[in-house]
């Protein structure tokens, strides 16, 4: 084999920068590498829960160490978690997990897929986890994930045997895994999948287990001599990083988490405990017995015969030298039987056969967005950049199924650029496929069977380049893209979207109403083609009123907005109900908001929601008027606040002053703030003085790992939480002013919540501190630590873990109330 001479930057590659979207251009060590995972006939699936669940230093090992194949199912895209980069929650957030999982994905060499499990947030026990999910559906999207994926060897995250001792959704990953391990080779389950697949029966199941598992080191080293065990710190001199350090920016990709970290070197052990299949003789390879060769295949050893040789003699310093083999195999690969392997290696040789030639291919949009039955403009560029003769014989559609023939030789580093006109009749709206129905607590509906498990919405608009390289036929489909160029980024490539004629945007997806004073409404209007005409209208429930019934719009440019108002006037009862926005253009209704996810590490996203709010007619009194607010790890509380009157200032660090604080009636402290905000070590000393003086602070949730509230007296925090938002609140003092001032707090206030009541509550505390309310979940102890407040000199110093952040942007009247009250402790006459 030749040496490589050249020096290569892959870390360039892998860096988190705003080219995450820019086609992979690969060097000689990259192509040598693919060569590699080529002649590797192994696949090898690894199961957890979450987005971030996954162990990126075992799927590297076996993406690029080994060579298998490797893939992470995760069940959820994690929409219940948190967001510590933006504001985003629910299923927004589970589109931004999904990318950074494929970011992670591209990083250490997997692939990705999914169940339609819905993450609603945290859960204790697996039977509460099973319930939510509709344990049935979840199974049948595992065993669907096993049978097309077809991996010889499934890992396991989790433990299956230990229910109740970790999120219920860890073990029920695990759990689902195991059963699903017995019922993949049975035709009498999930037959319908039939129609689309085979049954397949891995060869093995583990469990990567290790010492935290057992919480005793000793007793683990003892037992784990029996397990399958590996290096998993090997170095990669063709990518001049280690295996730790792969693991580690993949890893970071997981920036709404937190996972940005430091990248790690030197040996370390990762361990399988065998649990079903045929066991491995050799204890250091999880595909002991399996063959991994092409001989495993059919017919496969000629192809081997080829790609062996090219890999033992790759030229790195002209890899297009290999184009005659190359072919001669990718014919050989069409002819194969089994069809699960063809259409494996088919897209494995293609990926090889297009860097060896340094071909270029490209398919760019005139625009970033178009509008269904419509025309697009899209510019064409094709480069060969080798001496092997190539020909363009013709460039085909496939979202309207033509054929532009050309016929032109591709001559070495000419290029060839010329444009087309493509239909987008029948194209439907780019959008996230989970979302397009409405989801339960626990599961989204997805019908088209194809679709279960992709990390995304198949592209609709692509074109197809067909070659004849060496004279032998071959075609590379690529997805029709945006790439432009601004002054201050450089180049930019965006996915091309479809998009609905005309969406709506409301500024509050719950609006509050706290009397019947009529109440202004502002609806941002979208134009997604030029000369955009039609009407809006609110849909409202029957006991609110609304001025005027209709507004004509009339916008000219694609992309401009026009904002229309409306005045909305609620009824004197207590009530809730429905906004709903619609759009009227050629008699055709429009009820949608387009959102847009953009940033730097992932993929510009579009997503489409239903446009509407929340109405709340709410019985509030309030005390006090002018907030305070820092912002932590990102919340909407502000937004929430200054929907029932109050004006919120939110305050940069730097401006935390005694000066600047006195004025403020209340101060208040976002979600994770002292986790996130590491100046605030310096800045206590002037929010407790606030305090001291009279001021009334607020401190919602913080992780308990490694952080410091510096609360006025002690307080501990723990990992305490209270996932079932139905469980029973006790209050503890009913008299207190926090839960009588300026409303009355009941039993009732507490109906209604989202996702949980709490989490990371203390539960050690001084004396100074007044717990006022009880809860717990189910078979646990009563938790006290939800909600504390001490007196500190003239003010009020109030810790709380309640989910606020969750449920003042749900609309839940009860937490609006309780909020209110807080942020007029101290001011009861």
């Amino acid at each position: 084999m030749k040496k490589n001479l050249l020096s290569i930057a892959v870390i360039l590659l892998l860096s988190i920068s705003i080219f995450a979207q820019k086609p992979k251009k690969l060097t000689s060590n990259q192509i040598f590498e693919k060569v590699q995972k080529l002649n590797f006939l192994g696949t090898a699936l690894y199961i957890a829960a979450h987005p971030d669940d996954e162990n990126t230093r075992l799927i590297a090992y076996l993406a690029n160490k080994v060579k298998a194949r490797t893939g992470y199912l995760s069940l959820t895209r994690g929409d219940g978690g948190q967001n510590l980069i933006g504001s985003e929650i629910r299923e927004l957030l589970g589109v931004i997990r999904t990318q950074e999982l494929l970011a992670a994905r591209n990083v250490d060499g997997g692939e990705q897929m999914f169940t339609r499990a819905n993450d609603f947030g945290y859960s204790k026990h697996p039977e509460e986890t099973l319930k939510i999910w509709d344990k049935e559906q979840v199974l049948s999207d595992v065993v669907w994930a096993i049978r097309t994926f077809k991996p010889d060897v499934i890992i396991n995250r989790f433990n299956h045997r230990t229910p109740g001792t970790t999120h219920g959704h860890h073990t029920s990953s695990a759990m689902l895994s195991v059963e699903a391990f017995d019922k993949v080779a049975d035709s009498t389950q999930f037959k319908s999948q039939l129609k689309f697949t085979d049954v397949w029966q891995p060869k093995r199941l583990f469990h990567n287990t290790s010492s935290w598992f057992y919480r005793d080191k000793a007793k683990f080293e003892d037992i784990a001599k029996d397990f399958t065990k590996f290096d998993v710190g090997v170095y990669y001199p063709l990518k001049g990083l280690s295996n730790n350090e792969l693991a580690s920016m993949a890893s970071s990709q997981h920036l709404c988490q937190g996972f940005g970290r430091l990248t790690t070197r030197g040996s370390q052990t990762e361990y399988l405990e065998f649990l079903k299949g045929e066991s491995p003789k050799d204890k250091n390879d999880v595909f002991s017995g399996i063959n991994t060769t092409w001989n495993r295949l059919k017919n496969g050893g000629e192809i081997g015969d080829i790609l062996y040789e090219v890999e033992e003699n790759f030229d790195f310093v002209n890899p297009s030298k290999h184009i005659p083999q190359l072919m001669e195999a990718y014919s050989l690969i069409q002819k194969l039987e089994d069809k699960h392997w063809k259409n494996i290696k088919e897209k494995q040789i293609k990926v090889i056969i297009e860097a060896c030639l340094g071909l270029y291919l490209e398919a760019s949009a005139e625009s970033a967005t178009a509008i269904p039955n419509t025309k697009i403009g899209v510019n064409f560029e094709v480069l060969n950049r080798s001496d092997i003769p190539v020909e363009l014989t013709s460039v085909t559609s496939t979202i309207d199924e033509k054929d532009y023939f050309k016929k032109i030789d591709l001559s070495k580093n000419k290029k060839i650029n010329f444009k087309q006109i493509i239909s987008l009749k029948s194209a439907n709206y780019s959008a996230p496929y989970w979302l397009h129905k409405e989801a339960s607590l626990g599961m989204y509906t997805v019908q088209n069977q194809i679709f279960i498990g992709k990390p995304e919405t198949p592209r609709e608009v692509t074109v197809s380049f067909n070659l004849l390289i060496n004279y032998m036929p071959i075609t590379f489909t690529k997805n029709v893209i945006r790439r432009f160029a601004e002054r201050d980024k450089g180049e930019i490539y965006e996915p091309f979207e479809i998009v609905p004629k005309i969406t709506t945007k409301l500024k509050d997806k719950v609006l509050i109403f706290s009397d019947d004073t009529p109440k202004k409404i502002a609806v941002e209007v979208k134009a997604g083609a030029n000369f955009i005409n039609g009407f809006l209208s609110l849909e409202l429930p029957q006991d609110w009123l609304l001025s005027p019934n209709k507004v004509p719009f009339n916008i000219a440019q694609k992309g401009d907005k026009q904002m229309i108002e409306f005045m909305v006037t609620a009824p004197k009862k207590q009530s809730e109900g429905k906004l709903k926005v619609v759009a009227t253009v050629d008699e055709e209704k429009y009820t949608k908001e387009m959102v847009e996810i953009d940033y730097n590490h992932i993929p510009k996203q579009i997503v489409l929601q239903n446009s509407e709010a929340k109405l709340v007619r709410l019985n509030i009194k309030k005390e006090g008027n002018l907030i305070g607010y820092i912002k932590g790890a990102g919340d909407a509380i502000p937004e929430s606040l200054r929907q029932i009157g109050y004006q919120v200032d939110e305050i940069n660090t730097v401006d935390i002053n005694t000066k600047n604080l006195k004025k403020y009636d209340a101060v208040v402290l976002g979600i994770r703030a002292y986790n996130v905000i590491k100046e605030l070590k310096f800045k206590q000393k002037y929010l407790l003085e606030y305090v001291k003086n009279g001021g009334n602070m607020i401190v919602q949730y913080n992780t308990n790992r490694g952080v410091n509230v510096a609360a006025p007296f002690t307080l501990k925090l723990s990992r305490d939480r209270v996932t079932d938002e139905f469980s029973e609140v006790i209050i503890l003092d009913e008299e207190h002013s926090l839960l009588n001032y300026p409303n009355k707090i009941t039993q009732q206030d507490f109906k209604g919540w989202v996702q949980e009541r709490g989490l990371y509550f203390p539960n050690i505390w001084s004396e100074q501190y007044t717990p006022l309310l009880s809860m717990n979940d189910k078979d646990e102890t009563p938790k006290l630590g939800s909600l504390l407040i001490a007196k500190y000199g003239k003010g009020n110093y109030i810790y709380t873990g309640l989910s606020f952040f969750r449920e003042l942007p749900a609309g839940v009247s009860g937490a609006y109330k309780l909020f209110a009250n807080l942020l007029a402790a101290g001011k009861e006459k």
